[in-house]
């Protein structure tokens, strides 16, 4: 008897998604997980310590009422074109059970992107297919003629679309009754969201999370807005799994990061302003990187250095980056952007490994 004899099916097929690394060791510079470099709001830890006074021997709120609105106030929507979820990876997992199923309603989504999206195609049993991104890394939205989600900015390229583009997909897609799901994960570090689109477009969903853009990947939470049907779709599917899914204290401290938007906004200014400083920097050292729209970047080392080679000397000076093997993609490390000190320590790693490696070459 294996000791996968209890196993079903559906479970040995399964090739789940591999996180970024968690490591519990002093000093490392953590580039790796796009984590924001800065804490959350005030308002956020406030609203925690108070909660967690609170009765917390009775359930959450299973509709996050006080949660959504607040998502309503700060987006512009009603209420109940929100949906809350225990982060936004739930929210996705829920979309894919709601609009996609075999065989009839395939999913399509980028070739490089969130790894997470074929793991949930294999979990609900959903045909689904990689579309090529084109020779510069964007998204030809040209390509896509069925149920279509992908993040926007695009990860881990950083490569944002147009409004223009995507509403003009979304059109597209209403007119074969297929859902457009738009990821905003990074919006916040540069692109424009597509939520204003959600009123005539009533096959767009875009979904949100407070991980990266308020500092809260520990909280997890994160929740969708959309036209009323597609919401009520996810609440179906939450409601046949667990109605509870997002806790009284993680919904405190999103309603207070949801609405200290002003915060929230200076920080990620920090990190717009970081990235661009390193992304000259590395262009001086000979790296090739993609215009990012996101809180990383998604840079080619120049040669003789590979990206895998590079990716363990910057372990082994202590600093970690993601480096995804495969295709076009390994070419790149996409890099995490922290605080300055840290994102120094990058460069400088950096330009000694070029000095090195020019020294050598002559």
């Amino acid at each position: 008897m294996t000791d996968k004899v209890f196993w079903n099916g559906r479970v040995e097929a399964l090739l789940p998604y591999v996180p970024g690394e968690q490591p519990r060791m002093a000093g490392l510079v953590k580039l790796n997980t796009n984590e924001n470099p800065y804490p959350p709001s005030p308002l956020v830890l406030e609203a925690i310590r108070e909660a967690a006074s609170g009765n917390l021997r009775l359930y959450p709120d299973p509709g996050c009422a006080a949660l959504r609105e607040a998502v309503s106030e700060s987006y512009g929507v009603r209420p109940e074109q929100v949906f809350a979820g225990n982060g936004s990876d739930e929210v996705l997992a829920f979309a894919f059970g709601a609009f996609f199923e075999a065989p009839s309603r395939p999913v399509l989504f980028p070739d490089i992107t969130y790894s997470f999206y074929p793991v949930y195609a294999k979990l609900w049993d959903i045909p689904a297919r990689e579309v090529p991104l084109l020779e510069d890394f964007t998204i030809d939205t040209d390509a896509y003629d069925a149920g279509t989600v992908f993040p926007n900015p695009n990860a881990p390229t950083g490569i944002a679309l147009p409004p223009g583009a995507i509403k003009g997909l979304a059109e597209r897609l209403a007119a074969q009754n297929r859902v457009l799901i738009v990821d905003e994960a990074y919006q916040a570090f540069g692109a424009e969201s597509a939520v204003s689109l959600i009123r005539e477009n009533p096959n767009l969903l875009t979904v949100h999370t407070l991980s990266k853009s308020a500092s809260l990947a520990g909280l997890r939470v994160g929740f969708a807005i959309g036209p009323r049907p597609l919401i009520e779709a996810l609440e179906r599917i939450r409601d046949s799994f667990n109605s509870y899914t997002v806790d009284a204290i993680a919904q405190a401290a999103a309603r207070a990061a949801v609405l200290d938007r002003a915060y929230c906004g200076e920080v990620n200014k920090k990190v717009i302003k970081t990235r661009e400083r390193v992304s000259a920097a590395l262009a001086a050292l000979g790296f090739t990187s993609l215009p990012s729209a996101a809180n990383f970047i998604f840079t080619k080392p120049p040669p003789p250095i590979c990206a895998a080679r590079l990716f363990t000397i910057l372990r082994e000076n202590g600093i970690l980056v993601r480096h995804f093997d495969r295709d076009r993609a390994r070419d790149y490390l996409r890099v995490s952007i922290g605080r300055d000190d840290g994102m120094d320590k990058l460069l400088e790693v950096c330009g000694r490994l070029m000095r090195d490696a020019r020294a050598y070459a002559e």
